[in-house]
C-alpha cells in the first residue's frame, strides 16, 4: 500500500438501547474482535448515510435516532491507514439480525451482544474503548 496515502474513512454507529432501565450498548464480534457496527464510507457518500447504512447492513436495525445530535469521534489511523468515525444513536428494537453477505456468503459477524458499558468496555480493543468513553459520558449526563 503506498503510505502516502490518505486514510480510508470507516464510519459507524455507536448502538445503545434502554434494557429495563440500563443502557446497554450493541457489540459485534467477527472472528475475536468486538467492535461497534461500522465500515467503509463509499465514495461520494456523506460518513453518516454511510453510518447508518452499515447498521443496518450488518445489523438489519433501521429505526435509529440520534437523540444526541451528529457529534461524533474518530480513532486514529490504524491497520492500512484507516479511521474509523462513530456517531452515537438510539435503537428500540433488540432484535438484531446478521444477515449473509453477498459478496461473503455468509454474515459479517459471528456474534452480537447487548452489554452494560464495563462489559462493553472489556471487549473492546483500546483505541475503541476510548469512543465508548466519549459516548457514555454524553448519554450518562443527558439520562
Amino acid at each position: 500500500m503506498n503510505e502516502t496515502a490518505e486514510p480510508r474513512l470507516s464510519a459507524g454507529v455507536i448502538v445503545v438501547s434502554r434494557i429495563e432501565g440500563d443502557v446497554r450498548y450493541l457489540l459485534l464480534r467477527a472472528y475475536s474482535y468486538w467492535d461497534f457496527p461500522k465500515g467503509i464510507v463509499e465514495d461520494g457518500e456523506h460518513p453518516l448515510d454511510g453510518a447508518i447504512r452499515e447498521v443496518e447492513e450488518e445489523t438489519t436495525l433501521d429505526d435509529l435516532a440520534f437523540s444526541w445530535g451528529e457529534d461524533y469521534r474518530e480513532t486514529p489511523p490504524y491497520r492500512k491507514k484507516k479511521i474509523a468515525r462513530y456517531y452515537i444513536a438510539e435503537t428500540r428494537r433488540l432484535d438484531v439480525d446478521l444477515p449473509v453477505t453477498e459478496e461473503l456468503g455468509h454474515p459479517e459477524h459471528d456474534e452480537y451482544r447487548w452489554l452494560a458499558y464495563d462489559d462493553a468496555r472489556s471487549l473492546l480493543h483500546e483505541r475503541v474503548q476510548v469512543i465508548l468513553d466519549w459516548a457514555h459520558q454524553i448519554i450518562v449526563r443527558e439520562l
